[in-house]
């Protein structure tokens, strides 16, 4: 793919990470903190290749990780399967759909969290886990789901006023008159 998605890719991961630790209004009305990567992850596997994917998961999850209470790097891997997964199923997936968008987002959101407790509990951790983790999960779910057509809407606006579009011309004017007829 080109370098500007990768570049732009890897600037929105790290926006989108102080973001969540900068803002709390999600925690503070919801109760719960929406991830941001997911959804990111979502268009990277869409839109660009492996090596992208691979550097979105280990920027991404290793700023995610060094802001959060997680142990450093335990996000990686959960953030790179999810993108893996999409990609190896890019050809099947209607990419330009908005619920196609929503729903890839939702699954990955929902994934996300769920791979990260295992590999904690796989590690040897113990993650706290009461009542209202459930709702955390079904909140970064629906927020994440949410989130990733406007990942797909931003980078096409941005694409389309940062790269140079090809113009298509042929060789038949418009104004050109054609004479028909003996002459």
């Amino acid at each position: 793919m080109r370098p500007l998605t990768t570049i732009l890719i890897l600037v929105a991961a790290f926006l989108a990470v102080f973001l969540e630790a900068a803002w709390d209004g999600p925690r503070r009305w919801l109760g719960a903190q929406i991830d941001f990567l997911p959804g990111l992850m979502v268009f990277a596997s869409l839109n660009a290749g492996v090596t992208t994917l691979t550097l979105l998961a280990v920027v991404g999850g290793l700023c995610f990780d060094s802001l959060s209470a997680n142990p450093l790097g335990v996000s990686v891997l959960p953030l790179f399967l999810i993108g893996l997964g999409i990609h190896q199923c890019q050809h099947l997936i209607l990419r330009h759909q908005a619920y196609a968008q929503w729903m890839l987002g939702l699954a990955a959101s929902a994934a996300a969290p769920l791979l990260t407790l295992l590999l904690l509990v796989t590690l040897g951790h113990s993650p706290i886990l009461g009542g209202g983790s459930l709702w955390q999960w079904v909140v970064m779910s629906v927020g994440g789901g949410v989130l990733t057509p406007l990942y797909f809407r931003v980078f096409d606006r941005l694409h389309r006023a940062l790269s140079y579009q090809p113009v298509h011309e042929s060789s038949f004017r418009q104004d050109r008159e054609i004479a028909r007829g003996r002459k």
